[in-house]
C-alpha cells in the first residue's frame, strides 16, 4: 500500500494518472498539479517528458539512450520514441494483463516469470518484434496473482496484442499506431524537450 500512496501522490504532482490505477487521482486538487500553476514554455516540456517517462517507469538515462537512437533511426521523433517504449518487454507484458501494474511486470521479468519466444528473458529494456510471444513459466502459471490478472480479459485490450488465456500466451501481431497507445501525452512537448539532444 505504500507503494500505492507514492505513485499516486506522483500522479497528483505530474497531474496525470499514469499509473492507470482508478484511485491515483481521488485527491487531486489545483494545489498538487504542477499542471495548475503558470509554467513556462520548458516547465511545461518537462512536465509531459516526467509524464512520458512515468508511464513507463523508465529512467532519465534510459529515455536518453532511446531518443539518440530515434534520432539516428531518421523515422518521425515522437511516434518512434513512443513506439520503442510501448514495445519495451515489461510494458507487454503489462499490456497482456500478466500483471497489474508496470512495476510488477518489470519484476515479472527480472525474476524470470516470462519466457519470450521459449526462452527466458531477464532485461524489461527488451524489444519485442512483431511475431513474438510472450508467454508465463510453466511453474509461475500456478501463482494466484499471475493466474488472475491474466485471466480478467480473454482478449487483448489493444488491437495490436493478441492473447491466449488457455496457454498464458501472448503475442504481437503488428506495431502499434500512435492513436492505439494508451497514453495522454502531447506529443510536441517531448519532442521539443529532446530537440537539444546530440
Amino acid at each position: 500500500m505504500s507503494n500505492n500512496k507514492s505513485r499516486f501522490k506522483k500522479c497528483r504532482r505530474l497531474g496525470l494518472n499514469v499509473v492507470g490505477h482508478p484511485k491515483a487521482m481521488k485527491r487531486a486538487g489545483a494545489t498538487t498539479s504542477r499542471e495548475k500553476r503558470n509554467l513556462s514554455n520548458y516547465g511545461l516540456q518537462l512536465l509531459e517528458k516526467q509524464r512520458l517517462r512515468e508511464y513507463y517507469n523508465v529512467k532519465e538515462k534510459v529515455m536518453k539512450n532511446y531518443v539518440k537512437k530515434v534520432l539516428k533511426s531518421g523515422e518521425p521523433f515522437s511516434h518512434a520514441l513512443i513506439k520503442r517504449l510501448e514495445l519495451r518487454v515489461d510494458n507487454i507484458v503489462y499490456r497482456l494483463g500478466f500483471a497489474s501494474s508496470i512495476y510488477q511486470a518489470r519484476q515479472m521479468v527480472v525474476h524470470q516469470h516470462i519466457l519470450l519466444n521459449g526462452k527466458k528473458v531477464k532485461s524489461p529494456s527488451h524489444i519485442i518484434n512483431v511475431g513474438d510471444e510472450i508467454k508465463l513459466k510453466g511453474k509461475s502459471q500456478s501463482n494466484q496473482i499471475f493466474n488472475e490478472n491474466f485471466n480478467k480479459s480473454k482478449n487483448s485490450r489493444y488491437p495490436y496484442l493478441e492473447k491466449n488465456t488457455e496457454l498464458f500466451l501472448g503475442k504481437l501481431t503488428r506495431l502499434p499506431n500512435r492513436n492505439e497507445i494508451p497514453i495522454e501525452i502531447k506529443d510536441h512537448l517531448v519532442v521539443e524537450f529532446y530537440s537539444k539532444v546530440k
